[in-house]
């Protein structure tokens, strides 16, 4: 394994979304889904591919990041990283005079996850093992020493965590061979996007239906006449057993977000998504506790920038749904963190993956979650939207609404080079026709 990394690039990578309104919320009206994409390559010419989403502007920011942190990566081997990788997390996320623009937040931490995913990318491409199976399979010691306790400690200790992982040896082969068989519960986003017209709206549930999907979420916070129209509409289309979402993208201020949920309660909706500030730990347990009589949870995570954030949200009994994000965090180091605190307080996992290359890597996630950490299905289930798969190498599978497991080795980060090439912000092919 004495691979040492002799060069990383990163590369601005975007896709015109907003042209035709995919992704669009009450906050993020015209994003462009894009990535800051890594490429790490070793003295032996293997590489590893990770990736940070993005949309749109700002992007070069990340890009900027990326390259401020390489000088900490090239040099190393992979097994100096690999053999303590809880330092090498440190040695990102902690450098003297770069946490200052962070520490564990906001691009830096954006940059960390970029620079990371595709480390343990090229340790699974090593292994020859997809990502989900290299950490199955992992000894459960090996595992906890890949992360960062620091903060944490009130909430969940190391042996806690390697009591949980034990614990969960037990089935775990059968586990495997379920997912390989059925795969994991999965839902879409990809019907109701805040700036599609109804009658589009219509035909994406319609096509859904028939294609198996039984579990929709739809964007709301813009206009509650509009939301009420939009939800009794979705409700209609999919009748009364499927399951149902709302996602406001932290729109509303915490009272406001009680009144509008309120209204929309008649519909049924499992959670209400982002309601407020990602920050406000106790804004959302407020409105945890006035919605709790609804039957309606809340759901975060997308913007939740650490470890530390999801322990006080799980503390203070903020969020009904912990939902993870593969780029958020820094990487599977962190959100191994967050998994493992998650099963501790009994609050299920169900990620988030809106966003160019999301999909790929998070269901990696969340097959070892299952596998080796939850051992539940119980109100689980991982997003999915139908955008950008075709430019990844190994793109995710979906059969019969579930996502079925990767069996290439990596972390499903590798991007087609043809797509880097004419995506390239703003020197590729496709911006250049746009301008």
């Amino acid at each position: 394994m004495h691979k040492k990394i002799v060069r990383l690039t990163v590369s601005d990578v975007r896709f015109p979304t907003s042209l035709e309104q995919h992704g669009s919320d009450a906050m993020h009206t015209d994003p462009d889904y894009s990535v800051a994409y890594v490429v790490i390559e070793t003295d032996q010419g293997m590489h590893g591919y990770g990736l940070t989403f993005t949309v749109g502007r700002g992007t070069e920011i990340v890009v900027c990041a990326v390259e401020a942190l390489s000088a900490l990566v090239v040099g190393k081997s992979l097994e100096e990283i690999v053999s303590d990788f809880r330092g090498f997390y440190r040695l990102l996320t902690s450098d003297g005079q770069m946490r200052w623009i962070g520490p564990e937040k906001g691009v830096i931490q954006l940059a960390t996850a970029a620079v990371l995913n595709a480390v343990w990318d090229l340790w699974a491409r090593s292994e020859g093992k997809p990502l989900w199976k290299l950490l199955v399979e992992m000894d459960p010691r090996k595992l906890i020493s890949c992360i960062d306790f620091r903060y944490i400690t009130d909430a969940l200790t190391e042996q806690e965590a390697l009591d949980i992982l034990v614990k969960a040896q037990t089935g775990k082969q059968q586990r495997v061979d379920q997912m390989l068989k059925e795969g994991y519960p999965a839902y879409t986003t990809s019907c109701a996007w805040l700036g599609y017209s109804d009658q589009l709206l219509k035909q994406l549930c319609t096509d859904a239906l028939n294609d198996g999907w039984t579990k929709f979420k739809v964007k709301v916070g813009a206009d509650l006449e509009d939301d009420i129209r939009r939800c009794s509409l979705i409700r209609q289309m999919i009748g009364p057993h499927n399951t149902l979402m709302i996602d406001a993208n932290q729109r509303w201020d915490v009272g406001e977000a009680i009144t509008w949920v309120t209204r929309l309660a008649e519909y049924k909706p499992l959670w209400i998504e982002e309601p407020t500030s990602p920050d406000d730990i106790l804004g959302h347990a407020a409105i945890s506790k006035a919605l709790a009589p609804l039957g309606i949870g809340v759901a975060t995570g997308e913007q939740c920038h650490n470890r530390v954030m999801f322990k006080q949200f799980l503390q203070a009994s903020a969020l009904q749904f912990v939902q993870i994000d593969s780029c958020r965090l820094g990487s599977v180091n962190e959100n191994l963190a967050v998994l493992l605190m998650a099963h501790k307080f009994k609050v299920p996992v169900c990620p988030h993956a809106g966003g160019v290359g999301l999909c790929e890597l998070v269901q990696h996630l969340i097959l070892f979650d299952y596998i080796s950490v939850s051992a539940s299905l119980d109100n689980r289930m991982c997003e999915f939207v139908d955008h950008l798969h075709q430019h990844f190498r190994s793109p995710v599978v979906i059969q019969n609404a579930h996502y079925m497991p990767p069996k290439d080795p990596g972390y499903s980060c590798e991007m087609l080079e043809s797509s880097v090439q004419t995506h390239q912000y703003p020197q590729g092919q496709v911006w250049k026709n746009l301008q």
